[in-house]
Parts: C-alpha cells; sequence; structure tokens
C-alpha cells in the first residue's frame, strides 16, 4: 500500500498546491491513500469547514490537525460531523472530534490514522506517549497499517516517538515546524520515520507568512499580523510503502514538488 502524507497546507496557496499535484501524484506513484496535515488551511492558522471540504475535493482521503485545531471558532461545532479529520488523541476527554481514525482505502482495505501533539513548547494536555498506545490497542483489529502525525515543536520529541512506536505502526511523521527534515528511515522493528514532512504552500515566505512581517517582529520585538505569503508554492510530502500484512513500512521517500 503506497500512502502520500502531505505536510503543514498553509492558506489559500497551500489549498491551490494540493489540487494542482495531488492528481499528478496519484497518477504517477499509483497511491492508495492520501493524507494532509490541513491546522493551517484557512489563512494560514486553523482550519474550517469549508477549508477542509476543500481539501477533500482536492483528493484528500484524511486529515490531520494539531495545536492550532481550535482558532477558527466554526470548526468546533462541526469537527464532530468529519469523520476523516483528527484532532490530537491527547486532548482532554470530552471536547469536539476524534484522536484517530480508521479510513477505508477500497475492497475491504483500511488504513489507521492518528494525531498527536508534542508537549515541550506547546500548550500542556495529556501524554503523547499514552495517548499513542491507547489509540493503537484500540485499532488494532480494525487496520493492520497505522500511521501517526506527531505534530510537535521538539525535534527530540518526535524521534522519541518515533523509536517508542517502532514496530507498532508503519509510521510517525513529524508535523509542525513546517520546515523538511532529511532524515527519513526505516527504524529497525519496521516503522517509517521522518522528524518533520515540511510545508505545503508559500515558497518564499517564512514557515508560509509574509517575510517583511516576519522580519519587523524579529528586528523589533513589537507584534505585527502576519499574513500568508504569496508567490511561488512547494509541495511537501512523503510517501510510505507499507505491507498490508504486517502493518510494518517497506519505504519511505520524500517528495518535492514546486511551481513558479
Amino acid at each position: 500500500m503506497r500512502i502520500l502524507f502531505i505536510g503543514d497546507v498553509v492558506g489559500r496557496p497551500g489549498r491551490t498546491c494540493v489540487a494542482r499535484w495531488v492528481p499528478e501524484l496519484r497518477s504517477e506513484f499509483e497511491i492508495d491513500l492520501v493524507v494532509a496535515n490541513g491546522e493551517n488551511a484557512a489563512g494560514g492558522l486553523g482550519a474550517t469547514p469549508d477549508t477542509l471540504k476543500e481539501l477533500f475535493a482536492a483528493g484528500v482521503q484524511a486529515i490531520t490537525l494539531g495545536n492550532h485545531t481550535w482558532k477558527k471558532k466554526d470548526l468546533a461545532p462541526a469537527l464532530d460531523s468529519f469523520s476523516q479529520v483528527v484532532r490530537p488523541a491527547n486532548y482532554p476527554a470530552g471536547v469536539p472530534g476524534k484522536g484517530s481514525t480508521v479510513v477505508e482505502v477500497g475492497e475491504g482495505r483500511r488504513v489507521g490514522i492518528i494525531n498527536l501533539l508534542g508537549r515541550i513548547y506547546m500548550e500542556p494536555f495529556g501524554c503523547p506517549f499514552e495517548s499513542a498506545r491507547r489509540e493503537i490497542e484500540r485499532m488494532r483489529g480494525q487496520a493492520a497499517v497505522i500511521v501517526v502525525d506527531m505534530h510537535a515543536e521538539a525535534t527530540s520529541e518526535k524521534i522519541a516517538m518515533g523509536w517508542f512506536l517502532d514496530g507498532r505502526c508503519a509510521a510517525v511523521v513529524g508535523t509542525h515546524t513546517h520546515v523538511q527534515t532529511a532524515d527519513e528511515r526505516i527504524l529497525p522493528n519496521g516503522t517509517a520515520y521522518i522528524t518533520d514532512v515540511g510545508m505545503t504552500g508559500p515558497r518564499d515566505s517564512v514557515i508560509g507568512m509574509e517575510r517583511e512581517h516576519v522580519l519587523h517582529r524579529f528586528l523589533t520585538g513589537m507584534p505585527r499580523e502576519f499574513k500568508v505569503a504569496k508567490g511561488p508554492t512547494i509541495l511537501s510530502a512523503v510517501l510510505i510503502d507499507a505491507d498490508e500484512t504486517t502493518g510494518k513500512a517497506r519505504e519511505i521517500s520524500r517528495v518535492i514538488k514546486t511551481s513558479e
């Protein structure tokens, strides 16, 4: 089974980039499932029901979120209606949405998707490691192939999660920092890993935002509204080849597409 995981989609440029490249990538790599992190899909901060629907219409089959899940007020009351969207599993019990889902790929084939939120330099929610263990156990018998999105700031926490889940799932992919790392590998017990998948959105930016506004903030320390940048776009993703019998990964490779 081939799974394309697309890194943080930023604003309209990111959504446009997904719509442009997903059909071509599906054909080129014979992809079975497309997953994207969509927590910044609406204006570069948060997601709305409409932006989620736009990503699904572009060919995405499952969407993960992250620390900006609640930035858009109209998402919370609608989140339970999106069966293929997951917010962090270590959020408190009782909040809208769910932390994992099982996606039907066709012909009885199913893939489990789990979203986790790191705690280092992030909001101090429940333990992502215990949440990962719980969600994976819950999926046993439902899906052999499981993909985990570790949405976190610290590389150490992401790497630790990779080792913690090695052999328990097909892949642990990092999101949130918007810069694709070059450490993709198959861990000893068969789990594909990368510290960060990267960003899908404006290429000539500061993690998706207009450079001038971000530089003003760094140079002066004064608040400045950030806006999604314009110009050429980049799609950052990883392609995971998973064995449906063992639930382990055979290969992981980085995918980059740019538009001028």
